[in-house]
């Protein structure tokens, strides 16, 4: 093969690739495993360079670890329920289950000619009838075993969609489909009890020795555990004393107000007899439930009228207020606010003219708070200037503790340790989503459906010509037999959350076709994933959900004790990032234009009709934005191994990498010279000079591929075989060990670039396919270096060196030092002032 050809050669070695089942995974108890899996993709409809990116990580990995003697499970499914899909629906008139599996065609097809190891035929969509029939039962299970509950609950309601939305769904209190004010409403909805394993996830924490500290330390600001002050109010009309939990106890000095939700008992009760009370609280609850939300909204309230008595004062009487800031799911729907010592508490007090009391103030600058609140770290040292303890210099973690000891000494608090993971509601109201396998029977009450009838399939024939869920208006899929007397029930309409489909896919994946949701044996061969790679925007949910199914699963016994954590490595890979290039229109707005739309030149870029553009560099990809890099183009224009090496090459996974036209090409040319060097040692004859440096210098390649490799610094060893390709090019040795050295950089090149890798494999005599080939190992015995070149400086400054034995004797370093043409002419004819050896390091001459 004269040429780099790489749009024809890499579609046949994945042919071949497929025809000898290299990437089936088995399972073989006779060789260590390895599972590999990058977080699974939504079907959204065309890849883009970041997924690229992503996949090629783990392919990486898979591949290396495959050549290094163990059995691999790299799979690949799809997260396919969502909103999109009926957004679509709604929006064309078809069906979610046709645009997604669609689209999910679409990505596949994409996705196959990047040559990714995959055993495809382990893959499944999590919309697909067989997955979710399965979730259905573990569902079932954790009714069983107490792990799920319903209950009435405050939640997110897009008045326009009519449903449910999550947190991340409410975008500046607003739904982030309709742009509809969202709505506080109380809803009866499913919960999993998560919160009952708070401090088992955090805990375990500790043990996660191969994750980013940055995810763990998220994980663990999200779970949230505190230790705090657990005492009531009481009421000057002898009504029933409000209770409340604080983290800031120390700060009780300087409390301004008691303030309580609009859904706590006390608001609800004055809002059935008073209609100015019933107004505020329904302006409140078209607020969102996120804490996001809470902050960026303006701070109303609503005075009751009500007085408390503080604790440590009893003629010190406090107002009770309603607060649109304040949620009934955190603590106890109530609080005391301190405004100087916080920022939220103090907006609220100087809008209503609330007093603002300092509790203590900076050592460096102790000035009274005014339009800022001091809110220094737990750990720092302040000055007491309001504390019934006497404080005087102390940091808030001595007085907290100091409060939480006197309030239980004098028995009006309790210390409690609190935390903030709130258990976890999956209820949606929409159509493309898991049905709950729940019946509602008059009779029987809330009970589960046979397993023998699942799965409970989604109906297909629906309609969204009307806003909210479907499910609600079908009355031949709604109205069914209870499983329990027989008699005419109904089933529950809400489907479940996506995260849920997502958190237990990673085991499905160990048995994808096993007719329940695990097969026990396969499960424990495999698990636990031994390298996840994925996003940081997936940091905190996706992965505490997965924590806490894992133990369910092993509860219910779909998982074995050894995986409650399920994922020992994570990776968070960088983002792939683009130009944004934009023009405006005649209002002034930006108009976005494709990269192949634009010519650089000039140091700026162009349209074809000479308009120049406005360059935004280094922009998150994005399909609105325009900026985003077909993969196929790539693959069409330079092959697929040059997009894999440019993703590797170019930065350290872990940060940002920004595609740009020239570095695909410059990729593309190295790739070219790879085959060409390899063409023409296949065609060298002869013996030459040199076999021993070849020699050494490929088993210092296989030390330092293999190790950039083991410690994902991809692009560590693609700098390490853009050396070693130099020192084969150059290399004046002899034809088979050329042809030897060759072989060994096609292995080391081959879990980045393996189309080309089989080429010159094939082409140099290797035997059967380099993708079953066992991983090159180095000669310890060959790294040792028995030259050392050391350095000469003269007064300090470095003029020359020279190459000696490692094992020279001082007094022959320096005989050669001073025969050295720099150093000779630098003494012209004198003595030096001083000669320095440090042996095997450098020679200092001082003249």
């Amino acid at each position: 093969m004269a040429r780099y050809e790489p749009q024809t050669s890499e579609s046949n070695w994945q042919t071949a690739w497929d025809d000898a089942g290299v990437f089936t995974a088995k399972r073989d108890p006779a060789k260590p495993k390895y599972y590999v899996l990058e977080m699974f993709p939504y079907p959204s409809g065309k890849l883009h360079i970041g997924h690229v990116r992503n996949y090629t990580m783990g392919d990486v990995i898979a591949r290396y670890k495959s050549s290094s003697g163990f059995s691999v499970l790299h799979p690949m499914g799809w997260d396919a329920f969502g909103m999109p899909a009926e957004n679509a629906a709604m929006a064309s008139g078809g069906h979610p289950a046709d645009w997604t599996y669609g689209n999910i065609a679409t990505m596949r097809d994409q996705m196959k000619p990047l040559g990714l190891s995959i055993d495809w035929s382990r893959e499944f969509a999590t919309c697909d009838p067989e997955y979710y029939g399965q979730q259905q039962s573990m569902f079932i299970d954790f009714m069983e075993k107490g792990l799920v509950y319903r209950k009435n609950a405050t939640v997110n309601w897009d008045p326009v969609d009519m449903t449910v939305l999550a947190n991340e769904q409410v975008i500046d209190g607003c739904g982030w489909r309709s742009g509809a004010p969202v709505e506080r409403r109380d809803l009866t909805q499913w919960f999993f009890k998560i919160s009952d394993y708070s401090d088992e996830l955090l805990t375990a924490i500790d043990g996660l020795d191969n994750w980013p500290d940055k995810v763990k330390l998220m994980q663990r600001n999200w779970i949230g555990k505190s230790r705090g002050l657990q005492f009531a109010f009481e009421r000057t009309d002898g009504g029933e004393a409000i209770e409340v939990y604080t983290t800031r106890p120390d700060t009780l000095m300087g409390a301004s107000f008691v303030g309580i939700s609009a859904d706590h008992p006390i608001a609800k009760a004055l809002e059935a007899e008073n209609a100015e009370v019933a107004a505020f609280v329904a302006e409140c609850r078209k607020g969102g439930t996120t804490e996001e939300a809470l902050e960026k909204a303006e701070k109303l309230g609503f005075d009751t009228g009500i007085k408390v008595r503080h604790p440590l004062n009893p003629e010190w009487e406090l107002p009770v207020w309603i607060a649109n800031f304040i949620l009934m799911d955190y603590g106890t729907g109530a609080i005391f606010a301190c405004p100087a010592h916080d920022q939220r508490d103090l907006d609220f007090c100087r809008k209503y003219d609330l007093p603002v009391i300092d509790t203590f103030l900076s050592l460096d600058d102790p000035k009274p708070v005014e339009t800022e609140a001091f809110v220094p770290p737990k750990t720092e040292k302040v000055k007491w200037i309001n504390h019934f303890a006497g404080l005087d210099e102390a940091t808030g973690d001595a007085a907290i503790n100091a409060t939480i000891d006197l309030a239980e000494r004098d028995g009006w608090g309790k210390g409690q340790t609190q935390f903030r993971l709130r258990d976890w509601g999956l209820s949606r109201q929409r159509y493309w989503g898991c049905p709950i396998p729940v019946i509602h029977c008059d009779t029987c009450g809330v009970v589960p459906e046979a397993k023998e009838n699942l799965p409970v399939e989604l109906p297909k024939d629906v309609s969204f010509d009307v806003p909210g869920n479907p499910l609600d208006r079908h009355p031949t899929w709604r109205d069914c037999i209870c499983p329990q007397c027989g008699g005419a029930a109904k089933r529950e309409t809400d489907t479940m959350d996506t995260f849920v489909d997502s958190s237990w896919y990673f085991a499905r994946f160990t048995a994808p076709r096993a007719e329940t949701p695990t097969d026990l044996a396969d499960a424990e061969y495999w698990m636990n994933v031994d390298q996840y790679i994925g996003g940081i925007e997936h940091a905190i949910l996706h992965l505490l959900y997965s924590r806490f199914f894992a133990r369910a699963m092993h509860i219910c016994g779909h998982l074995p004790a050894s995986a409650v954590e399920p994922f020992d490595a994570l990776f968070t890979q960088g983002m792939v990032t683009h130009a944004i290039y934009q023009t405006r229109n005649a209002e002034g707005r930006p108009v976005y234009h494709y990269p192949d739309e634009v010519e650089l030149r000039d140091g700026g870029g162009f349209l074809k009709d000479g308009t120049e553009v406005e360059i935004i560099p280094s922009a998150k990809m994005s399909k609105s934005k325009n900026n985003v890099v077909d993969p196929q183009d790539i693959i069409s224009a330079y092959g697929a191994d040059t997009a894999r090496w440019f993703v590797l090459s170019d930065s350290p996974p872990e940060r940002d990498v920004e595609w740009t036209a020239a570095g695909a090409e410059a990729a593309n040319k190295h790739l070219a010279r790879v085959h060409r060097i390899a063409t023409d040692i296949a065609a060298q004859t002869g013996d030459g000079k040199g076999d021993e440096d070849l020699l050494r210098a490929t088993h210092k390649a296989i030390h330092d591929v293999t190790m950039g490799i083991e410690s994902f610094g991809f692009n560590t060893a693609v700098a390490k075989l853009y050396a070693f390709t130099n020192v084969v090019q150059k290399s004046k040795a002899g034809a088979e060990a050329r042809r030897e050295a060759m072989r060994v950089l096609a292995q080391l090149m081959s879990p980045m670039t393996p189309h080309l890798a089989e080429d010159v494999w094939a082409m140099l005599g290797g035997e059967g396919l380099i993708a079953q080939a066992p991983w090159p190992k180095a000669d310890p015995a060959m790294l040792v270096e028995d030259s050392v070149t050391m350095p000469i400086q003269i007064n300090g400054k470095r003029r020359s060196e020279i190459s000696v034995p490692k094992d020279m004797a001082k007094e022959e370093v320096e005989k050669l030092a001073l025969a050295d043409d720099a150093v000779v002419k630098a003494l012209a004819g004198n003595a030096p002032k001083k000669l320095i050896v440090v042996p095997g390091r450098i020679v200092n001459v001082v003249i």
